[in-house]
């Protein structure tokens, strides 16, 4: 198909990796950035539809539960952004992020122009001390890239979501994806601060502003200057200490303790909370000014359960986690592994670290089996056995690809059926078959 000596100019004006998409998914263009960047030709890829290049799926992604560019752009007209996972022409997965553009040709013909921003290799792993996010999965994706976006930015986010799903790892994602990351990320912790200190912590106090005092001592609110202050549990702070807080938030000046000079400080607030502090402030519990103060930006953080395909890699980072502190080494076998990604984990990533934790101590070897994980709630996690009249339901378990076979044959090879088993998307279950056939 033709697209217009036009068309093709604009893309390889473009330095970043760029291909043309029409409404059938189907690429019909590939910029020379492109071809350089993943080592093909122009004529490999057209004609191919995006999907099957990109992310190596017989499907669009937007079926697998992704954002997906060619439905946003197709549907409003208007760009789009988005964080994906792609795969290099060694079939290497990485991290990319896609802006997708509204193109028309000479003859008014409408397509989606795919901008490919491939991101260092050190930006796939936020960290936070020894520990740093890790996933894959289109819940994960999703909430990456908006942390992403809004750390652009230097308006106050407001996390939310259950306890244990790693609010502080988020924040110090947000805090690494700002213009200040090279400044200091302080936390409080709002939940274990006492109301007759806060003014001393948060703010800091001059020598002789209270019995027993000996001199100056810089706030944690100062301290953060020119970086971010992740204030944890947020909704836990007494209404006094709202009050307290809002009034420095709000101007950004202070005064220590026990001292007269009006202070300033440049502080980017980024507070996290699992209780919904709306409802909070209905029941006059939590300022609804300073609710509103805080949450310029909101983001939910998924719950473990919602994304059952990172479980394994996050074992993985708690076990060498683990495995260097305790002076030891630990993997789980494949049965752990399908036992711990049939279970919900009410308690997320922090229920998760201590079943971890007490398999390792109880492990006889290198190797968790499954005798070693144990949690202490009614609900145990069922794997499917090989009758058809007790298969598992869709989305109620999470298991290892190396069930496929089984499960295959279970449901006459319907990949779909197959992935709501395992609660992925259909694009992994191929994926996987993809690897067994290669190995």
């Amino acid at each position: 198909m033709s697209i217009g000596l036009d068309v093709g100019s604009v893309l390889n004006i473009q330095q970043n990796p760029m291909v043309l998409i029409n409404r059938d998914y189907r690429i019909i263009a590939a910029n020379r950035a492109y071809q350089n960047a993943y080592g093909v030709r122009a004529d490999e890829v057209i004609g191919k539809c995006c999907h099957e290049i990109s992310h190596h799926s017989p499907v669009p992604c937007h079926m697998c539960g992704e954002d997906c560019p060619h439905q946003a752009v197709f549907n409003t007209g208007e760009a789009h952004e988005v964080r994906h996972i792609h795969y290099d022409h060694q079939n290497h997965a990485e991290h990319v992020r896609i802006r997708g553009h509204a193109i028309k040709d000479q003859d008014g013909n409408a397509y989606l122009g795919e901008e490919i921003i491939r991101l260092p290799r050190q930006a796939e792993e936020i960290t936070c001390g020894e520990l740093h996010m890790v996933g894959r999965s289109p819940a994960f994706m999703r909430c990456l890239h908006h942390l992403e976006m809004a750390g652009r930015t230097d308006a106050s986010i407001l996390l939310s979501g259950e306890s244990g799903v790693g609010k502080e790892l988020a924040a110090n994602a947000l805090h690494q994806f700002s213009a200040r990351a090279s400044g200091p990320f302080i936390t409080v912790d709002c939940a274990s601060l006492p109301e007759t200190l806060f003014e001393s912590e948060i703010l800091g106090h001059e020598r002789g502003a209270f019995t027993g005092c000996l001199g100056r001592k810089c706030g944690l609110y100062e301290m953060a200057h020119g970086g971010t202050l992740f204030l944890d549990e947020v909704g836990e702070l007494p209404l006094a200490m709202q009050a307290k807080l809002l009034r420095v938030l709000e101007t950004g000046s202070f005064r220590r303790l026990g001292g007269a000079e009006t202070l300033h400080a440049d502080v980017r607030i980024v507070a996290a909370t699992n209780r919904n502090l709306l409802e909070m402030a209905t029941q006059r519990a939590f300022r609804e000014d300073l609710y509103y103060r805080l949450a310029a930006i909101t983001i939910d953080l998924p719950p473990l359960r919602e994304r059952r395909e990172d479980i394994a890699g996050i074992a993985k980072v708690l076990l060498d986690r683990i495995g260097r502190n305790w002076g030891g080494g630990w993997s789980l076998s494949k049965e752990a592994e399908i036992r711990l990604c049939a279970y919900d984990f009410p308690g997320n990533v922090r229920e998760l670290r201590n079943i971890l934790q007490k398999a390792a101590a109880l492990a006889d070897g290198p190797v968790i089996q499954p005798r070693h994980l144990d949690w202490a709630v009614s609900r145990k996690a069922a794997l499917p056995t090989a009758k058809r009249s007790s298969l598992p339901e869709p989305g109620k378990t999470g298991l290892h690809p190396d069930n496929l076979d089984e499960l295959l044959r279970l449901y006459h090879g319907n990949r779909r059926q197959v992935a709501d088993v395992l609660g992925v998307c259909e694009r992994t279950v191929y994926r996987w078959l993809q690897r067994q056939t290669a190995g």
